[in-house]
């Protein structure tokens, strides 16, 4: 290119592609143009005859390149909810409170609450139901408000995601393992209730799910690790606080959630997840409830 002391910089980025990309546009327009590197950025040059059209040519290249990332973005959308995920949450919703009014009332043995309790040493000996029957019981009114509110709203989201069968059923199972490894590796003393493992359980389940669901419509930056960042927020903000909080619980709880949700957001199985019946799943985790129940109550 004549005139290289008077080119004139239409373009510097930190990348040396992005002034490529450019200068070929350039100059299969017939405009003439050159790289160079100025020291701290890349830039494209051209000369001041040719000013005016090279500005013109970029703008639209850039209008062209935005509006082709737009439509691509668009053409990526998520999948739309499943259908029935208040289902879920209502179901979830009305185990905890009969089964806190069942044991109110007097309902079945007077050591019921005992028998369903998390134990170290129960556990220890081989009752493994406990992880699961523990995940239904409550100490007071306001341990059950909290758990039926935070966890309906966790679980109305990620059913909505997952499918309300799937979601509770994955949910359940992360819980009960989470239980089962805290109260085999404590002391034997060892004693806790409550659903709000598996309320942090669904928690991890959701946030990874639409971690993997962003990476797969490939979201950059803030837009792809929001889900994780939200529910690492929730977990510190609601996990940790409380005389009684079972933080070790609420932790494993929140990560094996996670790890069945990348899992089950993985496109293969998460095509076939959307495709299959939700009640099959739903009846599983009714299933091991009542299961778990009958043999905390038959010890």
């Amino acid at each position: 290119m004549d005139d290289v002391d008077a080119a004139v910089v239409v373009h510097r980025s930190p990348h040396p592609l992005d002034c490529e990309e450019r200068a070929l546009v350039l100059t299969a327009l017939g405009i003439p143009n050159e790289r160079a590197f100025d020291g701290e950025q890349h830039v494209l040059r051209v000369p001041p005859s040719h000013l005016p059209e090279a500005i013109e040519q970029l703008a639209q290249y850039g209008r062209e390149a935005e509006a082709a990332r737009t439509a691509a973005r668009s053409a990526i959308a998520p999948p739309p909810d499943l259908p029935h995920a208040w289902a879920g949450a209502l179901a979830y919703g009305l185990v905890l409170y009969f089964t806190s009014v069942a044991l109110a009332r007097g309902f079945g043995p007077l050591d019921a609450f005992t028998r369903g309790e998390l134990s170290g040493e129960g556990v220890q000996s081989g009752q493994w139901f406990r992880a699961i029957t523990a995940l239904t019981l409550h100490r007071d009114v306001e341990h059950l408000a909290g758990n039926l509110l935070f966890g309906s709203w966790i679980g109305y989201l990620a059913g909505a995601r997952l499918g309300p069968g799937i979601a509770w059923l994955a949910t359940l199972l992360a819980a009960a393992a989470a239980n089962l490894f805290d109260a085999a590796v404590g002391p034997a003393d060892y004693r806790s209730v409550g659903a709000s493992t598996a309320v942090f359980a669904a928690l991890g389940l959701l946030s990874a799910f639409g971690w993997r669901e962003r990476h797969e419509m490939g979201r950059r930056g803030f837009a792809r690790w929001s889900p994780l960042i939200a529910g690492l927020v929730l977990l510190g903000w609601t996990g940790s606080e409380g005389e009684h909080t079972d933080r070790v619980a609420h932790g494993l709880g929140f990560l094996l959630g996670l790890a069945l949700g990348v899992g089950l957001a993985l496109p293969r199985i998460r095509s076939r997840l959307r495709a299959l019946p939700q009640w099959p799943a739903a009846s599983a985790a009714l299933s091991l409830l009542a299961f778990a129940w009958w043999r905390a109550l038959s010890v």
